[in-house]
């Protein structure tokens, strides 16, 4: 299914009809001098050749069959880690389910050796014009709906231009920059993007799901809905229940099932997503083989909860696979938009607050590392000095940005590991003080002589275990410190309102970082309702620095002005950052094979795995 690698999802996601059938006059020019080719990339090379079989780490023979069931772990766009009541995942309204994009197949689709390129899936091959601002794709006439209906360019033009008009904010926010999705003919589409357009918006636009303008003509986009959409992908919504669980079953007939992007993949014949509001009860749903599948998060029970019968029998296997791509941040993120937030010297104080070395120890056991950058485990990682390069695109900014961005990037301090570090907690008192707080007893309070209190938001409570000390150690400091936990439907309104203090937040990294990161660090998206950036950073510099990522012309460029940005947003203390691991820690019921190969940018888990019978008839689960 679609929980392959791919760059077709922005979020994990029209209004206006296409315009005219009939191409501009201007496109004239522009497209006199095109080259057609059968992908895309970030800097015009792709690694495969026309004719490619499959990708590498994928096995061309694995079987179909058997089902596999998986708890939701990540979650974008209006999607809720502990419910889900409606089936259109890419619209603001409601809480969306898992896997529905398994139902969708776009223009093109990527690779996991490949960040920043895609090749052909509905679209054979595309024309780039000279200026790389017109794009005209040559759908395959062979691309079909589940309801045998023909996937047209007009659908694609429909659909693009639904997601731009009545899409989740990110997408609005994304699609700003492409000026027109226009149907010449039923298999040839126009894109035309701005002259202003982010490097990478042609990959995002090639990776958009592709809707059925017929299905949609008739309902509200915009609305929840149980209804099954009428998709065009390898799988379609089977059974379900609300808020429990969802099931996706394979379509025998796929009409991309030979193709090069999906050979190897989409193996199982039903996939099963099931929702549980407590980490725990999930647990013990794999222990029983409920759940099939698990991508585990948590230290303790990756430590000591894999203790149980069927792993002493053999059933269930438990793996670590080193991670050989960029990893994400991670961290309690402040709603900069509250006052009491506002002066950096308040927030780097509250981090001082936080001792990670106890909490590693004692906790999570010593299985983590500290994150200190936006870009961990990537070259994009700020480090040391600014070099010359870096130091060209910051010297605009001199006075404009702490002085710190021109010498080392900020760090966490080191604590002494007793988990209440009276150095640390002596030095953010002084911190406080310095920023016009006033200490009334036991009592810390704000410039504006309100009590200094902090709400800590989240859906869960695995995560309190971590919390509890560092929040004990603000109310050493005088600080109120509490936390709330509510329903995940709730969780994610509030979210969408702005409505916490603060949260913790993990974000997927990027081997290849684009301007696309404006809608979690852009100075718009921290004004849109519901935008990802939801700690509300609005700063000219990291604006510009955005810009300077998509504008970069070589990896090499790139890599200098993400460094620039992790500097900018290490520099405004945005967060405290909390750790990450070397590691995907993976388990499974054995009845599970996968390719001796896996890609180089992820595991490959669980999407190019297949179902074994033999295996799972051995461990009693055929």
């Amino acid at each position: 299914m679609a929980i392959r690698i791919t760059r077709r999802r922005l979020l994990e996601a029209g209004g206006a009809i296409a315009g005219a059938a009939t191409l501009p006059v201007s496109l004239t020019a522009a497209l006199a001098q095109e080259n057609e080719v059968h992908g895309l990339s970030t800097f015009g090379e792709l690694a495969l050749p026309p004719d490619f079989p499959h990708f590498a780490y994928v096995n061309p023979k694995a079987p179909k069959g058997g089902s596999i069931t998986i708890q939701i772990k990540r979650a974008g766009g209006n999607q809720s880690f502990d419910t889900f009541n409606t089936l259109n995942t890419y619209v603001l309204q409601g809480d969306g389910a898992a896997g529905m994009d398994a139902c969708f197949d776009s223009l093109m689709a990527g690779s996991g050796d490949e960040p920043g390129s895609l090749y052909g899936l509905i679209a054979r091959s595309v024309s780039v014009s000279q200026d790389k601002l017109t794009y005209r794709f040559r759908l395959r006439p062979e691309a079909k709906f589940h309801d045998g209906s023909r996937v047209t360019a007009g659908d694609a033009a429909f659909s693009f231009n639904l997601l731009k008009s009545k899409g989740h904010p990110t997408y609005r926010l994304i699609l700003g920059e492409m000026e027109s999705a226009v149907a010449e003919s039923d298999d040839i589409l126009v894109v035309k993007l701005s002259a202003k357009r982010s490097r990478d918006l042609h990959l995002v636009v090639a990776g958009l799901p592709v809707f059925s303008e017929k299905y949609w003509s008739t309902r509200n986009f915009e609305a929840s809905t149980l209804e099954p959409p009428l998709g065009s992908g390898a799988y379609k919504v089977g059974k379900f229940e609300q808020g429990r669980f969802i099931e996706f079953d394979r379509v025998p007939d796929y009409w991309a099932k030979d193709l090069p992007v999906n050979v190897g993949q989409n193996n199982f014949d039903r996939v099963r997503w099931e929702y549980f509001r407590d980490r725990q009860v999930a647990f013990e749903a794999f222990k029983s083989g409920v759940i099939t599948f698990q991508e585990e998060f948590t230290s303790r029970i990756w430590a000591t909860g894999y203790d149980f019968p069927a792993i002493h029998e053999g059933k269930v296997k438990k793996e670590a696979l080193p991670k050989t791509e960029p990893i994400g941040s991670q961290g309690w993120i402040y709603n900069l938009r509250r006052e009491k937030f506002a002066d950096p010297r308040i927030r780097e104080a509250l981090g001082l607050a936080f001792d990670f070395e106890w909490t590693n120890k004692n906790i999570m056991f010593s299985s983590f590392s500290r994150a200190t950058s936006y870009f961990e485990n990537s070259d994009s990682k700020a480090v040391g000095k600014p070099s010359p390069e870096e130091l060209a695109l910051l010297e605009p900014f001199r006075g404009k940005v702490p002085d710190e961005v021109f010498g080392e990037p900020f760090l966490p301090p080191v604590s002494d590991g007793s988990g209440s570090d009276r150095a640390l907690l002596r030095r953010a008192d002084e911190m406080l003080r310095a920023a016009g707080c006033k200490r009334d007893g036991n009592v810390m309070k704000l410039p504006n002589g309100q009590p200094f209190e902090i709400e800590f938001l989240d859906s869960t409570p695995s995560l309190q275990p971590h919390t509890q000390p560092f929040q004990a150690n603000l109310k050493r400091l005088g600080i109120n410190a509490t936390s709330r936990i509510v329903d995940g439907a709730q969780y994610q309104r509030r979210l969408d309102e702005f409505d916490f203090d603060m949260i913790s937040r993990a974000m997927s990294g990027s081997a290849i970082p684009s301007d696309t990161m404006r809608v979690i660090y852009g100075s718009e998206a921290a004004r849109t309702r519901g935008s990802r950036n939801v700690g509300g950073i609005a700063d000219p510099a990291i604006d510009a620095m955005i810009d300077k990522v998509g504008q970069a012309k070589s990896y090499a460029e790139v890599v200098v002005a993400a460094k620039c940005l992790d500097r900018l947003l290490r520099a405004g203390r945005y967060w405290i950052p909390m750790w990450w691991n070397a590691s995907e820690w993976l388990a499974y019921w054995d009845m599970y094979e996968r390719p001796q190969t896996k890609p180089k940018f992820g595991s490959g888990a669980p999407g190019t795995w297949w179902y074994d019978a033999e295996k799972a008839k051995r461990i009693g689960k055929a």
